[in-house]
C-alpha cells in the first residue's frame, strides 16, 4: 500500500511534539513493508523534502491552518494513495475527503482537544471513513458527543521504542545522575509541556510534602512552556532548600537518557489525557510511575501492580503519599517497575500499534 499521513500544521517532523513523535514512529514500522508519504509543516532549518528509508517527508508552507491545508490539497491533487491518514484535525479530514472522494480517509485522534462538542465538528467527523482513537477513553467520549459516528471508531493504542527506552546499565545511570548533580538524591521526574493542564504546581507541592519524609528529595522538571508560566512555577518551587530543578526542553531523540537518572516518574495531569505517552516511556525505562487516575492513563496503569493511580489528583497529598511509598518500600517499587516494563513489552510497542492500524486499514481488524 501507499499510505499518506497528514500531520497537523503545528510542528515539523522530525519533532518533539507527541503527535509528531507518534506519526513518525508508526510510519517507520509501516514503511518496513509499505510506502509512506508524510506531509508536515515547513521549517527553515529543514529541506522541503527528505527521505528516511521508505518514508518520504514533504514539508509544506504553514503560516496558518488555511494556508497549510491549501498546500496539502494542492499536493494531493492528481496523486494516488491507497489510504490517507489525517492526524488530529477533523476539518482537514473533511476537506481531504471532499478532494479525494474515492480514497479511504482515516482521522487519527490523539486527544479530545480538536473535537469539541460543536455543530461544526459534528458535521466534519462523519466525512472520514474511519476514526482512530488512541484509547478507549477517547473513543467513549467521542461516541457520547457524536453518536452518529458509531461504527466508524476504532481504538488503537500508541507505543514506545523499547530498545531506546529501557532500564539503564549502572554506568549509564551513574553518569546521568552526576550530570544533574543528583548522585545522593531521591530523584522524582516530570517530563512534558509546562502548561496548566499538566499539573506541575500540584507536583511541586507534593514534592514539598514528601520532602518532610525524604530529606534528600529532588524534583527534576523537563519541558518547555511560556516564559511567564515557567517563571511562576519557579517561584512556586522556591523555599527553604532547593526542591526543584528546571531543565528546559530536551529533544525527543535524547529524552530517553533523562529517565536513567530518576527514581520515580510522576504524571500529575489535571485534565483528560487521551493516552499519556510519557507514562509508557517511563515504564519502559524501568521506573515506577505515579499518575492521575484520568482518561486513557488508567487503561495503561493498574493501581498497585504496574504503577500507582491518584484518584484525588487535584490534591498534592495523593502524589506525596505514593512518592513516599516508593522511597520507603524499595522492594515493592522494584516489583512495580519490573511489571511496568513487562506491560509495555507485551502491549505498547510501536510495532503493535502499526500492525493493529494496518489490519484496520486492510479491513481485517477491529
Amino acid at each position: 500500500m501507499h499510505i499518506l499521513m497528514i500531520a497537523p500544521e503545528q510542528f515539523p517532523l522530525p519533532g518533539s511534539g507527541s503527535v509528531e513523535i507518534c506519526i513518525l514512529s508508526i510510519a517507520k514500522e509501516i514503511a518496513a513493508h509499505h510506502q509512506v508519504t508524510i506531509l508536515c509543516r515547513r521549517h527553515p532549518n529543514q529541506s522541503n523534502t527528505s527521505q528516511i528509508g521508505n518514508i518520504k517527508i514533504v514539508r509544506l508552507p504553514a503560516k496558518g491552518p488555511k494556508r497549510y491545508i491549501s498546500a496539502v490539497l494542492r499536493y494531493i491533487k492528481g496523486k494516488t494513495f491507497d489510504i490517507i491518514q489525517v492526524d488530529n484535525r477533523p476539518g482537514y479530514a473533511a476537506k481531504v475527503k471532499k478532494a479525494k472522494p474515492h480514497t479511504p480517509v482515516a482521522l487519527f485522534l490523539h486527544s479530545l482537544t480538536f473535537v469539541p462538542h460543536t455543530s461544526t465538528v459534528a458535521s466534519q467527523l462523519p466525512k472520514a471513513d474511519l476514526i482512530i482513537a488512541n484509547s478507549a477513553s477517547v473513543k467513549n467520549h467521542l461516541l457520547r458527543r457524536f453518536p452518529r459516528i458509531k461504527g466508524k471508531v476504532r481504538r488503537v493504542y500508541l507505543g514506545v521504542d523499547t530498545d531506546r527506552f529501557k532500564p539503564p546499565h549502572a554506568e549509564a545511570r551513574a553518569a546521568m545522575r552526576r550530570k544533574y548533580s543528583v548522585t545522593k538524591k531521591f530523584l522524582v521526574l516530570f517530563t512534558g509541556r509546562l502548561v496548566p493542564r499538566k499539573g506541575v504546581p500540584v507536583l511541586i507541592e507534593a514534592a514539598k510534602k514528601a520532602s518532610k519524609t525524604i530529606p534528600n528529595l529532588r524534583l527534576l522538571i523537563v519541558g518547555g512552556g511560556k516564559n511567564a508560566y515557567v517563571r511562576s512555577l519557579k517561584r512556586k518551587a522556591k523555599g527553604k532548600g532547593r526542591i526543584a530543578t528546571f531543565v528546559g526542553k530536551i529533544p525527543h531523540q535524547r529524552i530517553h537518557q533523562i529517565y536513567h537518572a530518576a527514581d520515580c516518574f510522576v504524571c500529575p495531569s489535571q485534565k483528560h489525557e487521551g493516552f499519556g505517552l510519557v507514562n509508557i516511556e517511563a515504564m519502559s525505562s524501568g521506573l515506577p510511575v505515579i499518575a492521575s487516575n484520568i482518561g486513557g492513563i488508567k487503561e495503561i496503569i493498574h493501581h498497585g501492580k504496574n504503577g500507582y493511580l491518584v484518584r484525588n489528583y487535584r490534591s498534592p497529598s495523593g502524589f506525596a503519599k505514593y512518592i513516599t511509598k516508593i522511597y520507603t518500600n524499595k522492594a515493592k517499587a522494584k516489583r512495580i517497575a519490573m511489571e511496568g516494563r513487562r506491560t509495555v513489552l507485551q502491549r505498547f510497542r510501536w510495532n503493535n500499534t502499526a500492525q493493529h492500524l494496518l489490519a484496520i486499514y486492510s479491513g481485517q481488524g477491529q
